[in-house]
């Protein structure tokens, strides 16, 4: 059974989702991930967790205004969780999720046992030099889809987080979900606005140290070690003094090995409790 709701926040209204029994379990997914992104991962874990997906503001059913920031976004995040329960729940943040995470656990740690942090893109967790550089990246693919389009800007997504469209790694038996006019809106809002709230990010890095939410960093297997989402992870496990956590697949194995991922990540919280 799923329940379905709407819910204002200050500026948007959020569209959420909640299925399953058992300790809740919220998936913050990124790109143009809304909360049907990674329905065949929360299929495969709704027998031993709540599960809680999301559009992101601006995303499908989530209307909002233009433009977005990464703290609004850990808002958002903050009362959706408010409304559900009072205990702190586990997360799973992928990507642009994952950065969304690590602010919900400076701003409002008393919310999130344990974030499984998934390729973070967060250039502030890099050296000044390598920031500056990736944050350019992304403002010039904003400019590449202003120019030339959705195409385009998408393969110069994949080359900068290690994804390959040439050779798709992914299990048997997935039917992938249809490049959609929704979808293509979304991409829209993820380049145009979500970029943008990435590359002017304040994250306050040193407070990852002190927050009692337990950040466990986490990368694809087969996500080259050089590429952005990559070396964020690297150094956020830096950081708070630990391994990164290895998951199936790449930056987007939660939807390309969504049956191995799933076992990982069960695998995963469980050690993480005990």
């Amino acid at each position: 059974m799923t329940t379905t709701d709407l819910l204002r926040v200050p500026g948007a209204t959020l569209y959420y989702e909640v299925r399953g029994t058992g300790p809740m379990l919220l998936i913050s997914q990124s790109g143009e991930g809304d909360a049907q992104r990674s329905v065949d991962l929360v299929d495969q874990l709704i027998g031993d967790y709540t599960v809680v997906t999301y559009d992101r503001r601006g995303l499908s059913r989530s209307a909002s205004g233009q433009g977005v920031t990464m703290a609004e976004h850990a808002e958002d995040v903050h009362h959706l969780l408010a409304v559900l329960t009072d205990e702190p729940v586990l997360m799973l943040g992928c990507s642009l999720g994952a950065v969304i995470g690590m602010h919900l656990a400076i701003r409002h740690p008393e919310q999130v046992s344990t974030l499984v942090a998934h390729e973070p893109v967060a250039p502030l967790l890099l050296p000044a030099a390598e920031r500056a550089r990736h944050q350019q990246e992304l403002a010039d693919i904003q400019q590449l889809y202003r120019r030339d389009g959705l195409a385009p800007a998408l393969k110069a997504v994949a080359e900068v987080l290690g994804i390959d469209p040439a050779n798709p790694d992914a299990e048997q038996g997935l039917t992938p979900q249809p490049i959609n006019p929704q979808r293509i809106a979304n991409f829209a809002f993820f380049i145009e606005h979500d970029f943008t709230a990435v590359i002017n990010d304040d994250l306050p890095t040193n407070a990852l140290t002190e927050t009692t939410t337990r950040i466990l960093p986490a990368a694809g297997r087969t996500t080259p070690r050089t590429v952005f989402d990559y070396r964020c992870a690297q150094e956020l496990a830096d950081l708070v003094g630990t391994q990164i956590t290895e998951f199936p697949g790449g930056h987007n194995g939660n939807t390309s090995h969504p049956r191995a991922y799933a076992s990982r990540l069960r695998e995963t919280l469980r050690a993480a409790a005990s």
